[in-house]
């Protein structure tokens, strides 16, 4: 249901004229990762609303310069700049922080844009709000990034990695004092921000979804097929995941399907081995749209075990797919994951309790099982990707916005009244 506030927005941009837009990231398709997935559906939503959209972002290659791309079936300006692979990652690639200010000098200066919009204030973001801030233009950043993301991929002692942490936040903190409004995905991870970095007023904007591209499955699951989704990186604690399937009872003959890539495959196809589970985990590394749909339409229950989830674009997909969810209670994913309504929490990094859970879950009654997927797709109907449009319009123009509600209570009153 749209609130008056979500209405007057919408009236509100359909009556302005299309803007012209930059966003700049840090990382882009083709990587594939939550804040990639997050500019790509923006930028092409944007479009789709009649928006001159121009990308800023790292070339994928050693090619570089300004052309045409298409994403999420939309036409959009990408403007890729030159990139050096970061080795100690196994797809990332980052612009040249010394040139970075040039080169956002030249594209500010030809796209002439009514807004910027910064993903990650690393180096494409931070030389665009020096830039932008020079020249009067808005700019909203969102932020997608927690500490443990950046530790995983790089190559300082332990020691002193608490020193990189407070340098990170120093460095945000001064992109983010140019901008017109700062975002981040859930209003857990806009109090984390706020707490770290001694911010005010942060907005909470979900990442939005659009929930009619994914295809619930209603039919009985021919085996037990327990999904993960997400970059295969030590915060994600896959490892923890991987054990819990070896606690699971035989007679269940429970499977994992892992989608994704990153630099910890070989250690869990490792551990996979270890733990005799060979013939029943799958690494399916990177697929198509169209694969991955299939794997979320076809799995039984969608398992998040990560510990640095800002949001989680792939567990929306799965509730989008009208899946039951087991996810640590971690971060922002109690915002998506409703103990006992949609699925269940369980403590992170415990491997008893995930296994419990998915247990629960996989002997579920027919009715049970059916009203877990009844609540997913209850809850991720409040992340509806116009919804986030309309306020990041909203933005863009130099608006106040309230932020979207995105914590519909029926599915647990309902549950709740059920138990009694």
């Amino acid at each position: 249901m749209t609130s008056p506030n979500d209405q007057q927005l919408a009236k509100a941009n359909a009556e302005r004229k299309p803007l012209t837009v930059v966003i700049g990231c840090d990382t882009f398709s083709p990587d594939v990762n939550g804040a990639a997935r997050f500019a790509e559906r923006l930028a092409a939503g944007l479009v789709r609303r009649g928006h001159d959209v121009h990308i800023v972002a790292p070339a994928g290659s050693r090619k570089f310069g300004t052309w045409q791309e298409t994403h999420e079936g939309q036409r959009m300006t990408a403007h890729r700049l030159f990139s050096l692979r970061w080795y100690p990652h196994d797809w990332l690639r980052f612009a040249m922080p010394w040139s970075m200010r040039r080169n956002a000098r030249k594209i500010l200066d030809t796209v002439k844009p009514d807004a910027v919009h910064i993903q990650s204030h690393i180096v494409v973001g931070r030389g665009l709000s020096i830039e932008a801030e020079q020249r009067g233009i808005r700019m909203v950043v969102t932020n997608h990034i927690m500490p443990d993301n950046i530790l995983d991929f790089t190559v300082i002692p332990e020691r002193t990695q608490e020193w990189l942490v407070r340098t990170q936040w120093a460095a945000a903190r001064k992109v983010f004092d140019r901008a017109f409004a700062v975002t981040t995905p859930t209003r857990k991870a806009a109090d984390f921000l706020e707490q770290y970095s001694g911010l005010t007023g942060v907005h909470a904007i979900s990442c939005g979804i659009e929930a009619g591209q994914y295809t619930p499955s209603f039919e009985p699951r021919k085996r037990n097929t327990i999904l993960f989704v997400g970059r295969i990186t030590s915060e994600k604690q896959i490892d923890v995941l991987l054990k819990a399937l070896a606690k699971l009872p035989a007679e269940l003959d429970a499977h994992v399907d892992i989608v994704g890539g990153g630099d910890q495959s070989k250690n869990l196809e490792h551990l996979t081995q270890q733990l005799g589970l060979g013939d029943r985990v799958r690494f399916l590394g990177k697929v198509s749209d169209a694969d991955l749909k299939h794997a979320y339409t076809n799995a039984s229950v969608f398992a998040m075990p990560s510990i640095a989830e800002l949001q989680s674009i792939a567990t929306m997909e799965a509730m989008a797919s009208g899946l039951p969810v087991v996810a640590a209670d971690a971060m922002a994913l109690p915002h998506l994951v409703h103990d006992q309504v949609n699925g269940y929490l369980f403590e992170p990094g415990n491997v008893d309790a995930l296994a419990e859970r998915l247990t629960t879950v996989l002997t579920a009654s027919p009715e049970e099982y059916r009203r877990m997927q009844d609540a997913s797709l209850e809850l991720v109907a409040a992340h509806d990707i116009e919804r986030t449009l309309d306020t990041f319009e909203a933005l863009y123009r130099g608006q106040q916005v309230t932020d979207p509600t995105t914590e519909p209570h029926t599915a647990r009153a309902d549950h709740e009244e059920h138990a009694d």
